[in-house]
C-alpha cells in the first residue's frame, strides 16, 4: 500500500496521520506543504470527491489573517488561492490507491488497511517484496546473506 500525506510538520492532525501509518509500518510519502504546495491536479482529486468547501479550513489563523472571513469568496476561488497559500487547506490530505481523506480519519484509514490485507496478493508478501523459493524472508542467497564468504 502506498500512502501519500499532505500537511505541515507543525500540525497536530498531520502528525497523528504520520504516526498512525508509522505504527503499522506502512511506508508514507510525506509532502510538507510549507516547502512544496500541492499541485492543482492533486487538489482537484480531493475537490472532485469532497467539494472545494471541504478543503478550506475556515477556522485557521491564516484564513482570518488574510481577512477572508468577510471577503465572501466562493470555495472554488479560495481553493485557487490555496495553491499559493497552503495554510488555507484543511490537513492532512491523505491518499492511498483510490482512497482520499481530509483531516484526521483513522477509522477510514483502518478500513483501507483491512481491505489491503484482505485482497489476494499473489506471490508478494505484505511488504510488497516477492518471496523467492526456499527463502521465507524473500531475501535470496544462503541464509539471506548476500556476498557472504563461502567456507572451504
Amino acid at each position: 500500500m502506498n500512502v501519500q500525506v499532505f500537511g505541515f510538520n507543525d500540525d497536530f492532525d498531520t502528525k497523528k496521520a504520520l504516526r498512525f501509518f508509522a505504527e503499522r509500518r506502512i511506508p508514507v510519502h510525506f509532502v510538507n506543504l510549507a516547502e512544496r504546495p500541492a499541485s492543482r491536479g492533486e487538489l482537484r482529486r480531493f475537490q472532485e470527491k469532497f467539494g472545494a468547501a471541504a478543503l478550506i479550513d475556515r477556522e485557521s489563523s491564516r484564513f482570518r489573517a488574510l481577512g477572508l472571513r468577510v471577503s465572501g469568496d466562493s470555495p472554488e476561488r479560495l481553493l485557487e488561492r490555496a495553491l499559493t497559500e497552503p495554510r488555507l487547506l484543511r490537513v492532512p490530505l491523505v491518499r492511498a490507491a483510490n482512497g482520499l481523506t481530509i483531516g484526521e480519519a483513522s477509522t477510514e484509514w483502518r478500513g483501507w488497511l483491512e481491505a489491503d490485507r484482505a485482497k489476494p496478493s499473489g506471490s508478494a508478501n505484505s511488504r510488497g517484496a516477492t518471496e523467492l523459493p526456499g527463502t521465507p524472508e524473500g531475501r535470496g542467497g544462503v541464509g539471506g546473506h548476500f556476498g557472504a564468504p563461502h567456507g572451504d
